[in-house]
């Protein structure tokens, strides 16, 4: 196949030099000039990828298109795209609206029948405060667009939430306050051809905050623990009911929805309609079908299940500075060598998903902005054995100031996951 891949900072480079190891031809696009070093060496970089339309056009099915985020107006351009005949993998406009209009998202789903948190939206700071005075309690702030993270609040006055707004006001024309849900946060996500989605679905369970057991800011993600394994019950109480919407939309990509589950239900909190990162390298080796056969599923609707693995996998994100922040905000030198001691054997290396990295003199070096050099993974038939598969590979990954978290999954171990198999939101064993 032909995969022309289009993003701002190569988040999918594990999954092109997937492809390019398995024979495809990709090439990529990174629109941000700090990203120009990633995968440099590695996988070819084009500088205009509508540039690029007839190389994709010329194999005609076996063209394709990856777009990895909606923002600036991608989730139309890809639409426009399908219009005009070209195989796109990604999101579209309604993935865009869905994923950045946090109100109409809860809108969708309270319509098909799924409790959703109480949500109040708000386009003035001083408005928003107001409200928190009038009704102290804890609260979520969600941005509705990328631009800024979101704050889950600890004060149970909201105390916190009046403090972000006053010192830190919102950067987007308008956003959210959520009630604050108490739970097991969890997601469920899978692939949709257009028509309908590809099974099996999958579970995921999130540690966003920067240092172990929960503690930090929020970050984009520092681990994740997945499973392909009883996943139906839980995908039809959730994300399959979007099935009809989603094929009046067109929509083709994997598309994610992530909860809070506890003994009142499932609550829905927002959607991720995209690649998820590194949520698409954290599955990788439970998926026995590679990413160009899945994608050749995808695009040409030929079959409604692929092949995965039993069991869990734990991703780790191998993380340096500037992260959790950018280099846009904090000056931080890039090219430290990335080295493995003791040496990889095959299947280790197989473990190993590139983030923003490249080469210099034939030395792979950290590259980017954002101080994500990799995710290592493991495998096992059990959470714990994931785990310690995952950790036992990051100790061998040698780079200057190198952060990451050993503790992914043990919330779970602990009794998080048996209160999900409780509540009955599992396939039985």
């Amino acid at each position: 196949m032909r995969i022309l891949g289009v993003g701002d900072a190569a988040d999918l480079g594990a999954l092109y030099l997937r492809l390019r190891d398995d024979e495809h031809e990709v090439k990529i696009h990174i629109s941000d000039p700090m990203c120009h070093g990633t995968l440099a060496g590695l996988v070819e970089r084009v500088n205009d990828w509508e540039v690029e339309l007839p190389w994709i056009r010329a194999v005609g099915d076996d063209g394709l298109i990856v777009f990895e985020n909606v923002a600036d107006g991608r989730g139309r351009r890809q639409d426009q795209l399908r219009r005009d005949g070209f195989n796109v993998i990604g999101s579209s406009a309604y993935g865009a609206k869905l994923e950045h209009d946090r109100s109409y998202a809860q809108r969708i789903l309270s319509g098909l029948g799924l409790s959703v948190p109480r949500v109040w939206d708000f386009t003035s700071p001083d408005e928003a405060c107001r409200f928190v005075t009038e009704r102290p309690a804890r609260y979520v702030f969600k941005a509705n667009g990328p631009e800024d993270p979101t704050y889950v609040g600890a004060d149970a006055r909201g105390e916190d939430i009046k403090a972000l707004l006053t010192l830190k006001p919102p950067r987007t024309a308008s956003f959210i306050l959520m009630e604050a849900i108490d739970g097991v946060e969890m997601g469920v996500g899978a692939y949709f051809n257009g028509e309908r989605f590809l099974l099996p679905a999958c579970l995921d369970w999130e540690h966003k905050r920067f240092f172990p057991g929960g503690l930090g800011e929020l970050t984009g993600e520092m681990g994740t623990v997945v499973t392909y394994a009883r996943t139906n019950r839980f995908f039809d109480l959730t994300l399959r009911k979007m099935e009809p919407l989603l094929r009046e939309e067109g929509y083709c990509g994997y598309i994610n929805l992530n909860t809070i589950v506890n003994e009142a239900g499932v609550w829905p909190l927002e959607f991720t309609c995209r690649f998820g990162y590194p949520g698409f390298a954290i599955l990788d080796p439970l998926q026995r079908t590679s990413w160009g056969d899945l994608f050749r599923t995808l695009i040409r609707r030929e079959r409604e299940r692929f092949e995965t693995k039993p069991g869990f996998c734990v991703g780790v994100v191998i993380t340096t500075p500037p992260f959790p922040y950018t280099r846009a905000n904090i000056p931080e030198p890039i090219g430290f060598p990335v080295v493995f001691d003791p040496p990889l054997t095959p299947e280790e290396e197989r473990h190993l998903h590139y983030g923003e990295v490249g080469l210099e003199a034939g030395v792979l070096v950290t590259s980017g902005i954002y101080g994500y050099p990799m995710v290592v993974t493991g495998i096992g038939e059990t959470i714990a054995e994931a785990r310690d598969a995952a950790n036992a590979l990051a100790r061998k990954v040698r780079v200057p100031n190198a952060r990451y978290r050993l503790d992914i999954g043990d919330r779970l171990i602990a009794g998080d996951y048996a209160r999900v198999e409780a509540l009955g939101f599992l396939d039985p064993d």
